[in-house]
């Protein structure tokens, strides 16, 4: 289960609406081994596209060096589908790299209904899993 303060929750939506119609991506990094997300890095889609998101290498790189350097890991990678539902495609399970991870996705599809779900992707293999949300 993913347990996230409503504050993340509402920075992750706002970016993804932010950057609609393309697709957003970024990362909540938390001390390293605790699965306690905690700092939002939102970080820019490379791809610019609707359809699909990857990281600037170069951005990706200072990113993990900077969570190495606060011992912090990524606890959550997110990223938003703007025209299909918050499920992972076959993309995203080939890119997902971070086995302890949890992979957000919001869907911008419905505005009046802005799904965020929540994935662990492990040797490409998907399980939902309940996202807890604390907080006001």
């Amino acid at each position: 289960m993913l347990t996230i303060s409503r504050e993340l929750v509402d920075k992750i939506i706002a970016h993804a609406w932010a950057d609609h119609p393309d697709e957003a991506c970024g990362v909540i990094a938390g001390p390293a081994g605790s699965d306690r997300p905690e700092r939002f890095i939102p970080m820019e889609n490379a791809e610019r596209s609707p359809t699909f998101y990857r990281f600037d290498s170069m951005e990706q790189f200072r990113v993990w060096r900077e969570m190495d350097d606060r011992d912090e890991e990524p606890v959550v990678v997110y990223h938003s589908h703007t025209a299909t539902e918050a499920y992972p495609s076959r993309t995203d399970v080939s890119y997902a790299s971070e086995p302890g991870a949890h992979y957000v996705l919001v869907s911008t599809a419905d505005p009046d209904n802005v799904q965020f779900r929540s994935f662990r992707i492990v040797d490409g293999v998907i399980t939902e899993e309940d996202v807890r949300i604390v907080g006001g």
